[in-house]
């Protein structure tokens, strides 16, 4: 005899459905309906995933910092990023107009109140970001070249990597943008509103949540180092991987800092060596540039001599 086959079953749902799908009926106990409410409202009831509260706890912190790691690193092997090319600078540093528009603004300031030491400072700092400025239109030709090099701006093989911010990192970010090239930028979540700047690859923009996991993406891919003037955060990443070269936990690659005359002064190398807390070798692991080719040139030549090219 031969046995009829059912049809499979919908695999989404069923005809009938099963006891736990409806609410106990208010007929068999008339606050059953509000001890359900207070049960699946309570934040042990929610999805590990989806509660906040508890992902918040210093117990998944492990669990935080492997996800802030690896939706990065997916999304930027799922785009074909091999390796990057990583620019830092300031978020002050502004492109000409801007600075000229900020230093107007400042002397109009000061000549209401002439007397206030406050708006003299305002107007000397804007007078140095406008002599910066120079540096805003320096990144953009230096990330232009990056978009542009390789087998053309589809060539993600070789890509420019920056925090994501204002200043000298949107200026790379546009470089690239205006290559038609595309651009990583690497956010930090911090307790104060922040955006991107508009020129980065929407799809290889990145907000992480811990400093650490995004130094680790800064270096992870990284072929060279630019790095342009700056503060703290500039400063601060400069002498990690500085560290990390000179203790050769990672390969020594190029660094490059732009614009002799303002890391010379932040940085005194000569008073370092001088006082026996650096070696002599450790001045070669940097140099300095002054323009976009300059810095170009230099990284493509350090990869030749060390037989690691690019392209």
């Amino acid at each position: 005899m031969k046995r009829k086959i059912p049809q499979p079953a919908n695999p989404l749902c069923r005809d009938q459905p099963l006891p736990w799908q409806h609410r106990k009926s208010p007929n068999e106990d008339p606050e059953s309906y509000e001890r359900i409410e207070r049960i699946v409202k309570n934040p042990g009831y929610r999805l590990a995933e989806e509660d906040r509260g508890f992902l918040r706890r210093h117990e998944t912190l492990g669990v935080r910092l492997q996800l802030d790691y690896l939706k990065a690193d997916l999304l930027l092997q799922q785009n074909g990023i091999e390796h990057t090319i990583a620019v830092f600078g300031s978020t002050r540093i502004v492109e000409k107009k801007e600075a000229l528009r900020q230093l107007k603004a400042a002397r109009k300031e000061l000549e209401a109140d002439p007397r206030s030491a406050e708006k003299r400072r305002d107007a000397r700092v804007a007078e140095r970001v406008l002599d910066k400025s120079r540096y805003y239109k320096i990144a953009r030709k230096f990330g232009r070249l990056v978009g542009s090099a390789g087998k053309g701006p589809d060539d993600t093989s070789v890509t420019l990597m920056t925090g994501g911010g204002p200043g000298i990192m949107e200026a790379a970010n546009r470089g690239a943008f205006d290559a038609g090239a595309k651009s990583i930028g690497l956010n930090i979540s911090l307790p104060h509103e922040q955006y991107p700047n508009p020129y980065v690859t929407p799809e290889l923009c990145f907000q992480f949540h811990y400093f650490a996991i995004r130094k680790l993406h800064f270096l992870l891919r990284a072929k060279a180092l630019v790095v342009f003037p700056g503060g703290f955060g500039t400063v601060d990443e400069l002498f990690s991987v500085l560290t990390l070269i000179q203790t050769r936990k990672i390969e020594p690659m190029p660094i490059i800092l732009v614009g002799v005359k303002y890391w010379k002064r932040v940085i005194d190398i000569d008073f370092l060596e001088d006082e026996g807390v650096i070696d002599l070798e450790d001045r070669s692991l940097f140099w300095y540039a002054e323009d976009a080719d300059e810095i170009w040139d230099g990284l493509l030549k350090w990869h030749k001599v060390n037989k690691t090219p690019l392209f």
